[in-house]
């Protein structure tokens, strides 16, 4: 499972990425906020969940005392969980996931039994940099899961700007980059991961129907009984090997839809260092929204 939630996996590897592609410039941006909806029966990943109509929330307010601090403890039902699941929120609640069939008081000594993993938690989350909702000039962004700097770009008709080896071009007047860039970078991800995901199903003999690369915030992929294959555009954002992680997770979920010890026996016969690939999105994930 990739999650932001608590979970007994663990692993250490770093994982780095590296890319290469001669100059093109933005003119048109792909817009992938189509496809199928979202509670579609279908296996999904449980990261960043967003709150929706199909949760139910307790109204009470409850609180719980991490490492001499108070966080406030949100408890939300959810038909499909199959399991209890605590997440540390970006605004510091500890938000526990309740499955069918569970209770509020089960979700409350869960929480309890986890404060070491949150206090854990709250370290790595003051720890992580400020992800700024600009971009100006001179900021940085991952692409492929390296550094790029946003610059000027010169050498090219018009005004652009450049950050590792792409090229964008932007009105005169912009200091924010981010729409542009961002629409640059959706339309990478729709031209390089679909071609990455019919490779690898061939390669793994499973049939994929459809291919969609979408604009996603709550989860990075996702596989529906109906072979269709979505992918969050983000993931260009991050290294290869995570990309190929997300792309095998979802394909193998054609084999297994669920998340059984069978599924992960699939995952690992085919991506053996999932686990870091895991561990680098829960990691970093927070940077690419």
């Amino acid at each position: 499972m990739i999650s932001g939630h608590w979970t007994a996996r663990n692993a250490s590897t770093n994982i780095t990425g590296s890319r290469q592609r001669t100059n093109s410039s933005c003119q048109v941006g792909i817009d992938c906020q189509t496809k199928p909806t979202l509670f579609t029966r279908r296996v999904q990943f449980e990261f960043f969940r967003h709150l929706t109509k199909r949760f139910t929330q307790d109204d009470s307010l409850e609180s719980l005392e991490v490492g001499g601090r108070r966080l406030p403890l949100v408890l939300i039902r959810h038909p499909r969980a199959r399991r209890y699941l605590l997440r540390l929120t970006p605004d510091g609640a500890a938000r526990v996931t309740i499955p069918r069939g569970g209770s509020a008081a089960e979700a409350r000594r869960f929480a309890e039994r986890s404060k070491s993993w949150l206090e854990q938690a709250l370290q790595r989350q003051a720890a992580r940099p400020i992800c700024s909702r600009l971009w100006p000039l001179g900021t940085s962004i991952l692409l492929c899961g390296e550094t790029a700097v946003i610059e000027i770009a010169t050498g090219v008709t018009g005004n652009a700007v450049r950050f590792g080896v792409e090229v964008v071009n932007v009105a005169a007047d912009v200091t924010d980059f981010r729409p542009a860039i961002e629409k640059h970078l959706r339309q990478l991800a729709s031209e390089e991961l679909p071609p990455r995901v019919q490779a690898y199903a061939a390669e793994h003999q499973v049939t994929v129907n459809r291919i969609s690369v979408r604009n996603q915030k709550s989860r990075w992929g996702s596989c529906s009984r109906r072979r269709t294959i979505s992918l969050n555009w983000r993931l260009i954002h991050t290294p290869l090997p995570v990309q190929d992680y997300v792309i095998l997770h979802e394909l193998m979920h054609l084999r297994q839809m669920n998340h059984s010890a069978r599924f992960w026996q699939e995952v690992k016969s085919v991506c053996p260092d999932y686990e870091a690939a895991e561990r680098w999105l829960k990691q970093n994930a927070s940077l690419l929204r």
